[in-house]
């Protein structure tokens, strides 16, 4: 279990102008990432290192996105002006999120170019809906590791840590272990939510120093 990536939906003026905006802050060329034909999505990726990456995703006008629940949590985010919308863990193993939460994991998938194809299992994103401090989560396919997003392109910025407006407890009980698990040596600052919870910031270890967006 590990914190794999920090999604952000795309704001009013389109998915290019937001992923330009995020990776010219970092110093990090953003990617092209492409069409999620089950979500009604498309994405650009900035690379981070250790194996991170920060996905801006953006709803797209297909019947997808209306009936996949991550096209509808991208579309509400936009909809209310873009920002983070949340952050994943990635597992080995979903099989103990599907008993616990009584529904199976979904599959995605995105192509390449050159035909390549880079697929996953999801679930969670129903929880993410419902209270968006909470991760969701995925297993990428076996065969698919050198196709993983943070291997677009070689990058030193880092992920430092996490605002999260909620509660270390609720997310312990949603992951069924420590919050801290998944973290590694990204930290946590948790703050009382004012409003609706979730993803508030999120703080980069960059060569110009710490950059918070």
């Amino acid at each position: 279990m590990r914190l794999d990536h920090v999604s952000y939906a795309c704001e009013p003026d389109g998915l290019a102008a937001t992923a330009d905006r995020i990776s010219s802050a970092l110093g990090v060329e953003a990617v092209k990432g492409g069409v999620h034909p089950r979500f009604g999505t498309r994405n650009m990726i900035v690379p981070l290192a250790n194996g991170q990456y920060v996905e801006v995703v953006e709803v797209l006008d297909h019947p997808a996105s209306i009936k996949a629940p991550f096209g509808q949590a991208v579309r509400a985010r936009s909809e209310a002006g873009g920002g983070w919308m949340g952050w994943v863990v990635a597992v080995d193993d979903l099989t103990p999120f599907e008993e616990r939460l009584g529904r199976q994991s979904v599959p995605g998938n995105r192509k390449f170019p050159d035909g390549q194809e880079l697929t996953w299992q999801q679930i969670g994103i129903k929880g993410l809906i419902a209270d968006p401090q909470v991760p969701y989560l995925l297993r990428w396919d076996d065969g698919t590791e050198a196709l993983h997003p943070s291997n677009a392109r070689p990058s030193t910025v880092r992920l430092d840590s996490l605002t999260i407006a909620g509660s270390r407890a609720r997310v312990t009980e949603w992951l069924g272990t420590p919050v801290e698990a998944p973290l590694g040596d990204v930290s946590v600052k948790w703050t009382a939510p004012n409003g609706t919870p979730g993803l508030m910031s999120v703080t980069f270890d960059t060569a110009n120093g710490k950059i918070e967006i």
